[in-house]
């Protein structure tokens, strides 16, 4: 036995405070917890005795009024951090049509069709309820129904999916991921002002530039920045809704390894810009939005009595699931496309239903469609509101009884038996 001391074994060295914070922020899970955080405290807050002070807050006018910035507190919220948001989403998108899951429209067709599906069925739902209910006047919210917000989503999905195959998710993932690409488009042609023409040239020539600077070697965060925030206010100020050109700026950034980098830059910068993102431009958001007053004026019964109500819940609980499971089993049997393996039309029944949580994106249709609180908003806030809580609840349910059934050998039923390896959660399925 030898009396030489051994070395000292090395111990990996702790994560500082911010690298968990990072961390925390990072996990699927945490998207949603902050979304339903804030928004309780913004209920809470618009219908306590200091009511006055969340409304006086969030009308705050703050920005120079020569560059048409001189904007409320909720509106920089929707306009300006929102923009943070949908950059990433640029960045996802980016690298998923690159080297992702829609980099293959046949593999890619089934769930891309379906979230056509999940939107036309909600809008169709939303008309013809405001129709029927006599409010016409309510139509221009036909949008609001039509949105999925994917951190949501994806976390309740993260927490009640477990033993499910990691297929499900993948489908959920590139449904929500087409369903934001599909409502960008909606709010670019649907919900912008009077178009400047010069202004969009501008913002335009700024957005290509950044183009050009972010592929080379070494772009620098601190020119990024101020390319970004210029290209925004310049599509601010053209009628686009602001949020296009964050989009805009994440679709420039490669989606594939340049000068020697170990990976693509969409990823690199989707890790840099999701905590800022999930963590702060999303919360804050949902804490400006979701305030809706239901104490003052008629109380509770005259906001939710209003058609739009109905129309927007209807849309969201009803119209994405059969959107989304109509859509699926007709491509399934008019078409040589097949669900993924693994994948069976049972489990697009809580898809469907985690297709429903509107929320981020369609608290922000609904800003657009009425303008910030006149009646209509508040209406449309409070049915987002409890759609997606019940859309979330319900899915929540499917998923833990989709996880207990027994599956087959061949779940999508294309004739060969499936091969799955890989599940939420990294558990086996029951059964």
């Amino acid at each position: 036995m030898s009396l030489t001391p051994e070395p000292p074994t090395a111990t990996p060295a702790r994560p500082t405070v911010p690298a968990r914070l990072r961390a925390w922020v990072g996990r699927e899970t945490t998207g949603g917890l902050l979304l339903i955080t804030a928004a309780a405290l913004a209920l809470v807050w618009a219908n306590s005795p200091w009511r006055e002070g969340y409304e006086a807050l969030s009308s705050t006018v703050v920005g120079p009024h020569a560059l048409h910035l001189d904007l409320t507190v909720s509106e920089w919220a929707a306009d300006g951090l929102l923009a943070i948001f949908f950059f990433v989403v640029g960045l996802e998108l980016k690298h998923e049509f690159v080297a992702g899951s829609l980099r293959n429209p046949r593999e890619a067709g089934v769930p891309m069709l379906a979230a056509v599906g999940g939107m036309v069925v909600p809008a169709v739902i939303f008309t013809v309820v405001v129709v029927a209910l006599g409010e016409p006047s309510a139509l221009h919210g036909w949008a609001i129904p039509t949105a999925t917000d994917i951190a949501f989503a994806v976390g309740v999905l993260a927490v009640f999916g477990k033993g499910l195959p990691l297929a499900i998710r993948t489908f959920l993932l590139t449904l929500a991921v087409v369903d934001d690409l599909l409502a960008i488009v909606v709010i670019a042609i649907f919900y912008s002002d009077d178009l400047n023409l010069l202004f969009l040239a501008g913002a335009v020539a700024v957005i290509a530039l950044g183009a050009w600077y972010v592929r080379t070697r070494r772009p620098r965060w601190w020119l990024l920045l101020p390319l970004g925030a210029v290209a925004w206010g310049l599509m601010h100020a053209s009628g686009v809704h602001a949020t296009v050109a964050g989009v805009l700026l994440g679709f420039t950034v490669p989606a594939i390894a340049m000068h020697g980098e170990p990976g693509p830059r969409t990823l690199r910068y989707a890790h840099a810009m999701e905590p800022w993102s999930q963590g702060f431009a999303l919360p804050v958001f949902a804490f400006l939005a979701a305030g809706v007053n239901v104490v003052d004026g008629g109380g509770p019964a005259e906001i939710l009595g209003q058609p739009v109500v109905p129309a927007i819940a209807l849309g969201l609980v009803v119209g994405k699931v059969v959107g989304v499971l109509g859509t699926t089993a007709l491509v399934t049997r008019l078409t040589p496309l097949r669900l993924a393996q693994g994948i069976g039309v049972r489990d697009l029944l809580p898809v469907g239903l985690l297709a429903g949580i509107g929320f981020t994106v369609a608290l922000l249709v609904a800003e657009l469609s009425f303008g910030h609180g006149s009646e209509h908003t508040e209406g449309a806030k409070a049915a987002i509101l409890l759609a997606s809580v019940a859309a979330a609840a319900l899915g929540a349910l499917c998923l833990r009884w989709d996880a207990r059934k027994a599956r087959s050998a061949d779940m999508n039923l294309d004739g060969v038996a499936d091969d799955v390896r890989e599940y939420i959660g990294d558990a086996k399925p029951r059964g």
